[in-house]
């Protein structure tokens, strides 16, 4: 039988639980203490002969008393031997509680700050930006958060919640970003995962909700957990979330959408997405610079306005409305996206013009009636030869290879050839993909770091060099596999005097300026996906936008050459390029000069949105960057 234990044993057990409870019950407790021994000790002077002092009531002694317990005061030795003993009781008594009192109150001023750097404490603001979750795409974000937030006269704030420790979270983001201008950008440390955790970062007055996924282990089920965390919660708001995140399996897409089907829910599919952009690049250099344009808060966005004196006119009637805005689609009532749509088509009340402009005020109509055509110097026709089959180079396999080998194979002539290089341990992956229509699948394995291995290749007979990162490896030793390999593939067609243009990956883009050393033709890097996410986050409607622009189905951007759509040699202004694309079918948006094509500070010689009044002296090498379905024409 067990023994009951003792009344000692219970008041010890009542006193831990009590003194445990926190700084303000030891202080409560301290409290009581000193009022017992204050009363104690006046009930004393007063009863007991000879202690109290001469002249002295029960008011005097009682303050007398108090004073003495918080304040401790040497007194007179002359004063009677009884009341220097109760003094000197009361000091001793008071010293202790004191010292308890200080304790208590630095103890409790250190979990406060311990609190504090852990990220434990409750962020209270309104119509603020959280992510959730920690992985390098969210330097990306913030910065293009802050450059986005310039607008904001008041200021704006962006909440981290992440696993990761705080201080360790502001040191890196310190370091990787100088200034963060008026937007402050606060971290928490705590799971996602966990609704209590969420309910730190404010989620309720929250204006968008971005969640990273981790580089690490199963991504798509930590963005199932935080979904189901954050929309499931018993504290949750009742007007929906704006929730952007990314994920990697189709079949992911359809479990978010119901968990929250509540809510404004934007999920990118990333594999398909970076697969299909570095596919088009390979075979389209400087594509991945447009879509990096496009995407960036650095220059011109895709903005939506309703124009109701465009109402009934065809959309090939507004492609030269505006000066300095591009027009690329139309935003239907019934939220239907359609870039590059007919040119017949009509402009119903409630539509939207989509265009690329710098910001929404930019977005006005031209004064004029009649724009500046220069009509002669349009092409009307242009002669292209019949396509001749193209032979790629895929360097490194990872899991994007097999969609980007797919796409290639939609888009190449036939009798094509691609050859994969890559270590042996993929050879099974890359004989599955033998299902080819156009394209011939060569293999050959062996260390894709390795001089001999190019020189076997004969690189320079290849139209097309793909390098992919090896994902199983950390990012900067990923990056300095592909660097070494971009090295050598540099250095062959520099001795060979070919042509070919080069692809990379690259996993992290502060890599990217090692890596144009080798003067790669275009970088691929996840920060595509940063930068539509955190358009997105800004802006739920873009995410139909880039759905569309990056579906394989509809109008595709295309680097086209200069000489299909007008004269060269001579100045002609944007007016007419557009115009000249009008009658193709296609919808001009900006282009590239090729001597540029490695001037970092000229964007490469990428210009999007250009003023149409401006005029421009084309070379033939140059290019018109267009969207395009590559069927539909029209007689001028």
């Amino acid at each position: 039988m067990t023994p009951q234990p003792t009344l000692k044993e219970r008041w010890n057990y009542w006193f831990d639980t009590t003194l445990a409870r926190g700084p303000l019950v030891l202080i409560g407790f301290v409290a009581i203490v000193t009022t017992i021994l204050v009363l104690v000790v006046t009930a004393i002077s007063l009863a007991v002969p000879g202690v109290r002092p001469e002249g002295t009531g029960a008011k005097e002694v009682f303050w007398h008393v108090l004073f003495q317990v918080l304040t401790p005061n040497p007194f007179d030795v002359t004063s009677p031997l009884p009341f220097l003993l109760v003094m000197l009781i009361l000091t001793l008594g008071s010293l202790l509680i004191v010292s308890i009192l200080i304790g208590s109150l630095t103890a409790g001023i250190v979990e406060r700050l311990e609190s504090l750097r852990r990220g434990h404490s409750k962020v209270l603001e309104n119509d603020h930006t959280v992510i959730l979750g920690w992985s390098h795409q969210v330097f990306t974000i913030i910065r293009e958060l802050v450059i986005a937030n310039e607008t904001r006269k008041s200021g704006a704030v962006i909440t981290i919640l992440a696993q990761q420790d705080k201080v360790e979270m502001e040191h890196a983001i310190r370091d990787r970003i100088a200034h963060t201008k008026n937007t402050r950008v606060i971290c928490r440390s705590g799971s996602p995962a966990d609704p209590a955790k969420l309910e730190i970062v404010s989620l309720g007055t929250a204006r968008s909700v971005i969640i990273l996924p981790p580089e690490e282990g199963d991504p798509d089920s930590y963005v199932i957990r935080t979904i189901l965390a954050l929309t499931h919660s018993p504290r949750r708001r009742a007007e929906p979330y704006h929730i952007v995140t990314h994920i990697k399996e189709a079949r992911t897409l359809n479990v978010i959408r119901m968990i929250g089907a509540k809510d404004d829910l934007h999920a990118v599919l990333t594999g398909d997405m970076i697969a299909r952009v570095t596919a088009a690049t390979s075979r389209q250099p400087g594509l991945s610079l447009v879509y990096t344009e496009l995407l960036n808060f650095t220059g011109d966005e895709i903005y939506f306005k309703a124009e109701p004196s465009l109402y009934g006119k065809t959309f090939g009637d507004i492609l030269n409305a505006y000066e300095g805005s591009a027009v690329i689609g139309i935003h239907q009532a019934d939220h239907t996206i359609k870039l590059n749509p007919p040119m017949d088509l009509r402009i119903a009340p409630g539509d939207q013009v989509i265009a690329i402009t710098a910001d929404e005020e930019t977005l006005l109509l031209s004064c004029l009636t009649t724009p500046p055509v220069q009509t002669c110097l349009i092409h009307t026709s242009s002669k292209r030869g019949i396509p001749q089959p193209e032979k790629g180079l895929l360097i490194g396999w990872n899991e994007s290879a097999s969609t980007i080998i797919r796409e290639l194979d939609d888009h190449v002539p036939d009798g094509s050839a691609i050859t994969v290089v890559a270590d042996e341990v993929f050879n099974d992956d890359v004989q599955q993909s033998a299902w080819l229509k156009r394209q011939k699948l060569l293999f050959s394995g062996g260390d894709t770091t390795d001089r001999a291995l190019l020189d076997e290749l004969n690189v320079a007979e290849y139209d097309h060099v793909i390098v992919l990162a090896d994902t199983r490896l950390d990012p900067q030793a990923a990056d300095a596999r592909t660097l070494v390999t971009l090295m050598n593939l540099r250095d062959i067609a520099e001795k060979s005097e070919a042509s070919f243009s080069i692809v990379s990956e690259l996993l992290d883009l502060r890599n990217r300026e090692l890596a144009e050393v080798a003067k790669v033709n275009d970088f691929i890097a996840p920060h595509l996906i940063s930068l539509m996410m955190s358009q997105i986050s800004e802006n739920g409607e873009l995410y139909d936008v880039f759905n569309d622009l990056f579906d394989p189905e509809g109008s595709d951007i295309y680097l086209k050459p200069v000489t299909d759509y007008v004269e060269t040699g001579q100045p002609v202004n944007f007016y007419t390029v557009v115009e000249a694309a009008r009658r193709r079918g296609e919808v001009a948006f900006g282009y590239r000069i090729a001597s540029s094509s490695q001037d970092a500070e000229k964007s490469y010689g990428v210009r999007i949105n250009p003023k149409k009044s401006k005029e421009v002296t084309f070379t033939p090498e140059d290019k018109i960057i267009v969207l395009s379905e590559e069927k539909r024409f029209l007689d001028p």
